[in-house]
């Protein structure tokens, strides 16, 4: 398998979590399923800030095709988790911890 390259990610405009779960079922009870960064930055350009695969494409600094593949992996994951009621296990590197006592 080749080595990944680097894709451009807006990392500020994600949530601060690191796990998104059905409610009332313990995290260790569920199947994980872990969404990378490149896939939820996909999922936020086009289907939030209403970009094109085409404008995504080069805001990632990736092809038209390599786009296109990372998004229809990551409606896969996100959908998969929603309608079989697993976790969604967010990237690490987006996870910021905030201090205690602190109110967003």
């Amino acid at each position: 398998m080749r080595p990944k390259i680097k894709r451009h990610i807006c990392t500020e405009k994600f949530a601060k979590c690191s796990l998104f779960k059905p409610n009332g079922i313990p995290a260790k009870e569920l199947i994980k399923v872990s969404i990378e960064s490149d896939e939820l930055e996909a999922i936020r350009l086009v289907d939030i800030e209403g970009f094109s695969q085409q404008d995504a494409a080069k805001k990632m600094q990736v092809s038209r095709q390599t786009f296109a593949n990372i998004l229809k992996k990551s409606r896969f994951k996100i959908s998969t988790a929603l309608i079989n009621g697993h976790a969604l296990v967010m990237p690490e590197e987006l996870v910021v911890s905030e201090p205690k006592g602190q109110t967003l």
